[in-house]
């Protein structure tokens, strides 16, 4: 008997698995193919924009996957550095044998943590509560809680030109029946659709033909406990090149021959990642688009296509990607695919990701409708402490719209639904000022800590590090520079206004082409890290903007704190229109605020909503 299953060894499955085993609950992880845990079917890196920051925020939490990154990275990088610190983000290109075996060791070397190699094709039910799990040779396993986290499993099919395979990503074995018995159960099952590229010799290319695409030359990292950094010398670069009339010509030609477009896929495609045949289609306008080269491993001689995803013929594919500039004479070791899944529908989730259907059975990750190893690994560390917290007879972790990406995303899957693979952007969080790479710490180091995720040496680490931070602004408050001071003459070496008239070391700051790390040499300042540093120049800086933000979050968190009763009858709503009320008994919302954003319902149904709530005595 366990406490805790989880059901798949993909991104989600090892933190769902690792979080409830640190908080001390006997878990165990079934996995098809023990293996496979931690692999990287599709493109090797992690992070991007706002995915990256999901990274910062699964290490607050104490989460592994950005430990993992730092451990295994080939090249890191920070995007968007021209740009405000709310869409900075940075992305690893991944080592695709050493992340997984990294992962591996993490996983096997868990105190209350068991593998099990083995295929669950259902669950035992009793009492419209889950039991525990039943293999494919008929072994019933019992446990409290069970989470699955089946990624692109559940039926799926590889599907290149008008062949359809029965299989899972890299050929692994797919689950034929677990998604059927999930619908037997009453969940709604949707058909969604990915893809990947082809993979080749490196040596076939030619990178003089091509833009070099180098890391970022700083100590970064993903993990606020990394202290050992790749030095840009040492890191692996990635290249740029970019397709062209021609590849268009041969993609149009050939657009019958594709899977997408010659009718036999029937699931839906990530809009935010779309196959090449997709971008030549919806942009023929764009008379070119960009491919990135980027490398999988210092033990693999190949290289991944980024941007080139498709479904169609390999004698399609040979031809178009021999257009490209530096692939003209390219081996391809590996032919791109699509694959299509089942998933269910995550409006029938609570925001704790467990299940409206099923007592005690929680998901997460793609099996939710989502892409990206990132939103799956923190749909997993939130559905692994929520399951621990469950146990434990206590309230799950609800991260708020303001305080994580994690939180956005969840709360978009369970108030808004999904039809297509869900993509974290950052477009997608209003207060994403507030959700920044640097302090993902300050946001959600507090939940891990009070989960038992985050040791006691590391929380008080922690305090420093944001005591430092804050005392220096302050400090810096009191540092005043006058007409006559040397800061002139890096003012004038960086052409910026002399001054001329005394000003603190605070409000020089906020001068656009003045940061932290320029005044040091006039400061005599303390002992600070760069992460440090740059955050004294973002809270500085942005200072207006940032608390404008918080303003805003606190008006809407008014609503997040009135709660719906769980028993609310919305037939019982008077004035409530029909489309209004099939919604709300559809999503059962807990709070206001997220029965504001479900869609479709508008100003004027929440104010009859709240008259009800205020007639109920509901406050």
């Amino acid at each position: 008997m366990y406490d805790i299953i989880v059901v798949g060894g993909g991104h989600a499955g090892i933190e769902a698995a690792l979080a409830p085993a640190r908080m001390g609950k006997k878990t165990l992880l079934v996995t098809g193919n023990t293996e496979y845990i931690g692999a990287m079917p599709c493109n090797t890196s992690i992070g991007g924009p706002a995915k990256g920051i999901i990274v910062r925020e699964i290490d607050a939490l104490g989460g592994q996957m950005g430990l993992s990154a730092d451990a295994t990275y080939l090249q890191l990088k920070m995007l968007n550095t021209a740009k405000g610190p709310g869409v900075q983000s940075l992305r690893a290109q991944a080592d695709k044998m050493a992340y997984p075996r990294h992962m591996q060791k993490v996983i096997n070397d868990q105190e209350n943590l068991e593998v099990l190699q083995g295929m669950v094709e259902d669950l035992i039910v009793s009492d419209n509560a889950v039991k525990g799990i039943i293999l494919e040779d008929g072994t019933r396993i019992e446990s409290r809680i069970v989470i699955l986290t089946t990624g692109t499993f559940l039926k799926a099919q590889i599907l290149v030109g008008d062949q359809k395979t029965d299989s899972g990503p890299d050929n692994e074995r797919e689950s034929r029946f677990l998604s059927d018995r999930l619908h037997e159960l009453g969940f709604e099952i949707q058909r969604l659709k990915t893809g990947t590229p082809q993979r080749v010799l490196i040596d076939s290319v030619d990178f003089s033909k091509t833009e070099l695409q180098p890391g970022t030359d700083a100590k970064l990292s993903f993990s606020f406990l990394t202290k050992e950094f790749v030095p840009i010398e040492k890191q692996t670069p990635c290249y740029l090149t970019y397709t062209n009339e021609k590849t268009h010509e041969i993609i149009r030609e050939n657009l019958h021959k594709s899977s997408m477009y010659s009718g036999i896929v029937k699931g839906i495609g990530p809009r935010y990642c779309p196959s090449i045949e997709d971008k030549v289609v919806k942009f023929s306008d764009k008379p070119k688009h960009q491919i990135f080269l980027e490398p999988e491993s210092l033990e693999m001689n190949t290289i991944y296509v980024q941007g080139f995803s498709t479904s169609l013929p390999h004698e399609v594919q040979e031809k178009m990607i021999r257009t490209l500039p530096g692939l003209e004479n390219c081996k391809i070791l590996k032919y791109a695919y699509a694959i299509e899944y089942d998933a269910i529908n995550p409006l029938q989730l609570w925001p704790s990701l467990e299940t409206k259907v099923v007592k005690n059975l929680y998901t997460a990750g793609q099996i939710n409708g989502t892409s990206g190893y990132e939103e799956a690994a923190g749909q997993g560390l939130i559905a692994g402490i929520n399951a621990a917290l469950n146990i434990e007879g206590k309230e799950p972790l609800i991260l708020k719209r303001d305080e994580a990406y994690i939180g956005v995303l969840i709360d978009d899957l369970v108030t808004k639904g999904t039809n297509e693979p869900y993509r974290m952007l950052t477009s997608r969080a209003e207060y994403r000022l507030l959700l920044r790479h640097d302090n993902a710490d300050e946001r959600l180091l507090k939940y891990g800590y009070k989960a038992g995720l985050v040791k006691e040496e590391v929380y008080q680490e922690y305090i420093e590090r944001i005591n430092g931070i804050y005392n220096e602004i302050k400090r810096l408050e009191q540092i005043r520079f006058t007409p006559k001071s040397s800061v002139n003459e890096m003012l004038e070496r960086i052409n910026s206004s002399p001054l001329k008239e005394g000003i603190s070391a605070r409000n020089l700051i906020q001068r656009p082409e003045v940061n932290y790390n320029l005044l040091l040499p006039y400061i005599d300042s303390p002992e600070l890290t760069l992460e440090q540093q740059n955050r004294i120049t973002i809270l500085i800086k942005y200072d207006g903007y940032i608390e404008k933000a918080r303003k805003q979050a606190e008006k809407q968190m008014k609503n997040e704190a009135k709660r719906i009763p769980d028993d609310i009858d919305y037939d019982l709503v008077k004035n409530l229109r029909i489309e209004a009320r099939q919604k709300l008994i559809k999503v059962r919302p807990l709070t206001v605020g997220q029965a504001s954003r479900i869609s479709g319902i508008n100003p004027a149904d929440i104010a009859v909503l709240l008259i009800y709530l205020k007639q109920q005595g509901v406050e």
